[in-house]
């Protein structure tokens, strides 16, 4: 019989192996090509035949698979990518697989408008952002940094509040109490500033930096010994005491003056008071009685004084028709500008017995004048302090505009007394027939009806010329410069201002006249300037 076959459950038969792949796998050719193989698709792990499985890519995937600061989120077969807080994808979309070359890149959250509120300086960070507050801000329920998102930590603007008051002082303020406004104290008469400057300032921490002591009261102390002569003194040295001062028996003077006051320099006056002797001339009529007898020594330079502020006058004691060479050397101190020095010389010859020569001495100057006569090696001093004077008007251009916002120009005048000189600009509504007294305008609140000033500015701090725009709503020196309502006309007059102690001078040019109608400025170069040095103006 013959041989039968060994049966198989193939024999004969050729088996489907992709029939038997899971549903999560693929059927792919063998590499070697002997067949086909059953694979598990991308997202899951197994067999391929009997079971496919998710592979968790956000768990096994030891080297973060989605990048730095991310979150990987599984899903059936697959897995996304989201950024973290404070983070956003390169391609700007919700969710992310990094095969692209997404990535995650920091948000500048400090590109946000307001992100930190009001007063604030935002900073960023990686990942996040901070917020300090801003110069002339202070924190307000928290500490910085802070951020908005989690803490109730605000900044609020700095407001020092009034400012102290000092002792012996007044104070000039403006009302404003915000970071870097100021304060002006001065010292009541009779006093002195103790630091090295007047103005303090608001500061960051939300207080005045004004001293506790700020006004002292002068003392001159003792008064100045002269020679020969008693003292008759109270014994108080305080700012306009007195001081007597009368020559021993025996001894004469010719000084005009023998009172010497305590300065608010604090120093006594220095006033020249020699006290002289008598010649002693001795004759006797008798062995029994003697008679003594005394002649006057009269110096080359006597009665020396001033008048008018300017001019000298002496009588020249010398023999009749002689010629006398004299040496004249004065100079000037200002107690308010102490850089301040004014030293001139002048020669003269004269054989006058009645001496006089006038010299061109600076306004508000305390001089010490001394003259020297040549042949006889004789010195007189005698000191005077010269008054305040009418400071020059600036040189402008009177013009007209139909504008509300003109922006004027002018030179200035120099001038030593700058440092004690303002320039004030006023604003003269037209109204009728005006009446402006430059010498002592009066103030008022009322800007619709009346003057008023708009500005007040330093001299010293004006350069040879300056520029100047009405109602630009801004202060100066605590003056606002209001704007100008429109349908009105005005009056504009810039005042020179010079004061010292009690006095004070002025004068005055009219500036401009202004139309305000429209926005649009038209200029007309008009008359010259127009100054009037006190008293009253009128305008019609």
């Amino acid at each position: 019989l013959p041989l039968r076959k060994k049966c198989s459950p193939t024999a004969g038969h050729s088996l489907d192996v992709c029939s038997s792949c899971h549903a999560n796998a693929t059927c792919d050719d063998k590499p070697n090509g002997s067949g086909k193989i059953c694979n598990c698709k991308y997202g899951f792990v197994g067999d391929g035949r009997t079971f496919c499985q998710d592979k968790d890519e956000c768990r096994i995937d030891l080297m973060k698979i989605c990048g730095q600061h991310t979150t990987c989120h599984n899903t059936y077969g697959s897995y996304y990518c989201t950024c973290l807080f404070g983070y956003r994808p390169s391609n700007n979309m919700a969710t992310f697989i990094p095969n692209d070359g997404t990535n995650c890149q920091d948000i500048d959250e400090c590109e946000i408008e307001g992100v930190c509120g009001e007063g604030t300086v935002c900073k960023n960070l990686e990942g996040g952002f901070e917020c300090y507050c801003q110069m002339g801000y202070k924190i307000h329920e928290g500490v910085v940094p802070f951020h908005p998102h989690r803490d109730k930590a605000t900044c609020k603007e700095v407001d020092c509040g009034l400012p102290p008051v000092r002792l012996y002082s007044q104070m000039v303020w403006d009302s404003r109490s915000k970071l870097g406004s100021e304060v002006l104290y001065r010292c009541d008469f009779g006093y002195r500033n103790v630091e090295r400057r007047s103005v303090f300032y608001c500061n960051a921490t939300g207080q005045w930096d004004v001293p506790p002591v700020f006004c002292q009261e002068i003392h001159c102390g003792s008064p100045v010994d002269k020679a020969f002569a008693k003292t008759l003194w109270d014994g108080t040295a305080r700012v306009g005491s007195v001081v007597y001062y009368e020559c021993n028996e025996g001894y004469y003077t010719h000084s005009l003056k023998n009172v010497s006051v305590c300065e608010d320099n604090g120093v006594w006056e220095d006033i020249e008071l020699i006290c002289e002797g008598c010649i002693n001339i001795k004759y006797c009529l008798n062995v029994l009685k003697c008679f003594f007898t005394f002649t006057e020594r009269k110096p080359p330079i006597n009665h020396l004084h001033v008048l008018n502020e300017r001019c000298l006058h002496w009588k020249a004691e010398k023999y009749k028709g002689a010629t006398e060479d004299y040496k004249i050397i004065f100079t000037g101190l200002r107690n308010y500008q102490t850089s301040f020095l004014d030293k001139r010389r002048h020669m003269l010859s004269s054989k006058a017995d009645r001496v006089e020569v006038c010299l061109n001495l600076l306004p508000v100057t305390n001089y010490s004048i001394s003259i020297t006569a040549k042949s006889a090696k004789f010195t007189a001093t005698v000191f005077t302090n010269t008054s305040l004077t009418v400071p020059p008007a600036p040189v402008v251009r009177y013009r007209e505009f139909d504008t509300p916002v003109p922006t004027l120009t002018f030179q200035r005048s120099p001038s030593t007394l700058d440092p004690i000189s303002v320039y004030q600009i006023f604003v003269l509504p037209v109204d009728g027939l005006m009446v402006f007294d430059c010498s002592s305008p009066k103030l008022s609140t009322d800007q619709y009806h009346t003057h008023y000033i708009t500005a007040q500015i330093q001299v010293k701090d004006v350069g040879t010329e300056m520029s100047f725009t009405v109602g630009d709503g801004r202060f100066y020196h605590g003056f606002l410069n209001a704007p100008l309502e429109n349908g009105r006309e005005y009056y504009i007059i810039l005042r020179s201002v010079s004061e010292w102690r009690k006095e004070c001078k002025s004068s005055c040019v009219l500036w401009a006249k202004v139309k305000v109608s429209s926005l649009s400025a038209a200029a007309v170069v008009g008359l010259a300037a127009l100054a009037f040095l006190g008293g009253y103006s009128y305008f019609g």
